[in-house]
């Protein structure tokens, strides 16, 4: 860990939720953090987590929380670093005021995901936008920090185009098949989901759109260039526990071949991998060969769910090429990704 032998005490707010399990499940044994704070709604404040949280994975509750009370969600008794998965709802005030009370906050939320000294954060891709930490601290009225990570599936597609911006990436028309798990719990009514596809998922499509042109965008005196890729999504749930798919058309202004694309997909690697980070893939993108993959099922987990798996890379008679692409959603798109935007601020010594 750049500069201490000791780990660094954290919390989460909104820990009762899918989001905040996750980040529960992924914290324990963490060689650098050190779960200490949970923090989520007055309804569970005050209550052990084994009795506030309604635990949705697989994997058991861990000891180390089960017992632990649960605090409102304030700062006061709160860490330095604090991850948050609170609801987009109540997100906005609550990360401001631990921000302004001294707290870092890692946010999975949407809220300050587009302010511009907010960093939008997938650490392969555009590391070098904490650059706007500086300047968040000058222009805001916290003394704490706000970084936050992208929508889950604006996350999938963003890794997968990072390494075609050296082809002149013009254009892309994705289409997602998202994971109930990306509703929450209890999420969508089973009468709903169960043998059906659901072609809407409120302002889903307005954040793969914009969240994506600032995630591959350029950082620039203090503030970021958008990228001028432009983006058309749809988006859809279907019946699939965890792993986001989404299908993706290409515009490149040069015209390489699908190997070439392939190639450029399975060599990509970014700061983590650098610096070897606790939860970096040695390979954040996964190009597979066989015709019928990715699928949820198989590759929604690879590399402890932080891996985004292609397949599928062939010439598209509209937009001259497509693939299909798969993360999982509460993984990499949101706890994992959180932690390891974490992990990075400390080694490059934001995080102390």
């Amino acid at each position: 860990m750049s500069g201490t032998d000791r780990t660094i005490e954290v919390g989460v707010l909104g820990a009762t939720g899918m989001v905040g399990q996750q980040f529960i499940a992924l914290l324990e044994g963490h060689p650098w953090f050190d779960l200490v704070w949970l923090g989520a709604s007055e309804r569970s404040a005050g209550r052990p987590y084994g009795e506030a949280a309604s635990w949705k994975l697989s994997s058991p509750v861990p000891d180390a929380v089960r017992d632990r009370r649960v605090d409102p969600s304030a700062p006061g008794k709160a860490p330095q670093l604090v991850f948050s998965a609170l609801d987009a709802s109540v997100a906005g005030e609550i990360e401001q005021a631990f921000a302004a009370a001294g707290h870092t906050v890692v946010s999975n939320s949407r809220n300050h995901r587009m302010d511009p000294t907010v960093p939008l954060l997938v650490p392969e891709v555009n590391a070098d936008h904490l650059g706007l930490l500086s300047h968040q601290a000058s222009q805001r009225s916290w003394t704490g920090a706000i970084v936050t990570n992208p929508n889950c599936s604006t996350v999938v597609m963003t890794m997968v185009l990072a390494p075609l911006r050296a082809f002149d990436l013009q254009q892309v028309i994705v289409v997602t098949e998202q994971a109930v798990s990306g509703a929450g719990y209890p999420g969508v009514p089973s009468m709903d989901i169960l043998g059906n596809v659901v072609p809407y998922i409120g302002g889903e499509e307005a954040k793969m759109e914009t969240e994506s042109r600032k995630i591959l965008g350029e950082l620039r005196d203090g503030a970021v260039t958008p990228h001028e890729v432009i983006v058309s999504a749809q988006t859809t749930r279907v019946p699939v526990v965890d792993g986001h798919t989404e299908m993706l058309s290409i515009r490149l202004g040069d015209d390489p071949e699908p190997e070439a694309l392939v190639e450029a997909l399975a060599r990509y690697t970014g700061r983590p991998q650098e610096l070897g980070l606790p939860s970096a893939p040695a390979r954040p993108i996964v190009p597979l060969r066989e015709p019928d993959r990715p699928q949820p099922r198989l590759d929604a987990h690879r590399d402890r769910g932080m891996a985004v798996t292609v397949g599928r890379v062939r010439r598209c008679p509209v937009l001259g090429h497509k693939l299909v692409a798969l993360g999982h959603n509460t993984v990499r798109g949101a706890a994992g990704g959180a932690i390891l935007n974490a992990e990075l601020m400390v080694a490059e010594g934001l995080v102390t």
